[in-house]
């Protein structure tokens, strides 16, 4: 990215297009309502809800596709793209949990798919102008990462409490010494900072990185714009499965040794001899 920039200025610099009226960038501008004394960003709004009608969408085209029948019973193209990606996440999921739980894997894939699409927004051309972006990047909104990530910090909480107990649940946090209580509650309430600041960081500063491309004379901003666009995606998608594939782990982590435990307990019973 740094290389990147170097090159944009250096080719700004040389074509005149450095002057302050005309490279003028609002860094965290929204558009913003505010009702009963909450200020909304309305763009942030919007932009979830088209992502998230995008994952209802392909839910209900991957259902009717995967309950249809066919004649020659050959699998359609959608059905195999998504039995590949819920193969996949049910095979994190019993790799961590020791089986494909019944709301875990269903989160991860969700999330999934709506991180890749609130992501990949920003790629769409609807930026009418400096102050109008009909459809940015949610998740280059601090408002939503935080969402997300306490979602499923709340999930994680509430699987290991009904896992364990809640004495045995918040018991690990004075092991291995009571005296590391703080250390080991400041990390739990690290975790979901981390995962929303992530996402966040990662989406934002390529949309960062688009509006500088987008100052570029027009003679030469058609090649930077197709490549970072290209690179941008592979991001999404990258941090996506990462936000995703944390969730998952995150709720192994709070299931503790009760999985170590029954392996054990397992691998210990005696067969009987026939």
């Amino acid at each position: 990215m740094a290389i990147v920039s170097v090159v944009i200025a250096f080719i700004m610099s040389i074509t005149g297009e450095s002057d302050a009226g005309s490279t003028e960038i609002t860094i965290g501008h929204h558009v913003t309502r505010t009702i009963g004394g909450l200020t909304f960003n309305v763009d942030t709004i919007w932009g979830t809800f088209f992502a998230g009608g995008l994952v209802m969408i392909l839910g209900f085209a991957a259902r009717r596709a995967l309950t249809r029948d066919t004649h020659d019973h050959v699998p359609t193209k959608l059905q195999l793209f998504w039995e590949a990606i819920v193969g996949q996440v049910n095979t994190q999921v019993e790799d961590n949990l020791g089986r494909v739980h019944s709301y875990v894997a269903p989160l991860a894939i969700s999330l999934f798919f709506f991180i890749l699409f609130c992501n990949w927004l920003e790629l769409l051309p609807t930026e009418l102008n400096h102050e109008t972006h009909l459809l940015p990047a949610p998740t280059a909104d601090t408002n939503l990462t935080y969402a997300l990530a306490l979602l499923v910090m709340v999930s994680v909480w509430t699987f290991g409490i009904r896992q364990h107990g809640f004495k045995a649940y918040a018991k690990h946090f004075v092991e291995p010494f009571p005296v590391l209580l703080p250390l080991n509650v400041l990390e739990e309430l690290i975790k979901p900072l981390t995962l929303a600041l992530r996402l966040f960081g990662n989406i934002f500063a390529g949309g960062i990185m688009l509006a500088l491309i987008a100052l570029l004379p027009l003679y030469v901003f058609w090649a930077p714009n197709i490549l970072w666009k290209l690179f941008d995606m592979a991001i999404g998608g990258i941090q996506a499965f990462i936000f995703a594939l944390l969730t998952v782990l995150y709720f192994a982590m709070a299931r503790g040794t009760g999985h170590d435990d029954e392996h054990e307990h397992e691998e210990a019973t005696p067969v009987p001899a026939a």
